[in-house]
């Protein structure tokens, strides 16, 4: 089964919970145990399972500006006349995509762990989150 979901982001460093909203998701599909892959549509923006505190957030985007600083020389912005390389680099380090694992149409989550999407744009985006929602037979 495959479900969408629809977010609106503020541009980079806008780090969407979005926990609740694929729990209802995969509960809503009437699935009772499987695993569902969350992907995000585009190259710009991450998904991680983490502690969505607003501590950890902020290590998070001083992370992110540690491994690809703002003002280093990137390519990809002389080749497009852009300035978002950082943005697609800091999204090819966390990655876009979650396999995640439910029963009973509840998802297996550790007690700190939500979903969280990353915005590393440079401006606001909207964002299509594509949920593949696969069953165990059980």
């Amino acid at each position: 089964m495959h479900l969408s979901l629809e977010l609106d982001t503020r541009g980079d460093g806008d780090f969407l919970d979005v926990t609740s909203k694929v729990a209802e998701k995969v509960k809503g599909s009437g699935v009772a145990s499987g695993v569902v892959v969350v992907l995000v549509q585009g190259s710009t923006a991450a998904l991680i399972l983490n502690e969505y505190e607003p501590g950890l957030l902020e290590d998070l985007r001083a992370l992110g500006k540690k491994l690809v600083p703002p003002t280093a020389d990137y390519r990809h912005n002389l080749a497009w006349q852009e300035k978002n390389a950082t943005s697609h680099l800091r999204a090819c380090l966390f990655g876009f995509s979650l396999t995640i694992p439910f029963r009973e149409g509840q998802l297996i989550l550790g007690p700190w762990q939500q979903i969280i999407l990353l915005e590393f744009d440079t401006r606001p985006r909207h964002r299509t989150l594509q949920l593949s929602i696969l069953s165990d037979g059980g």
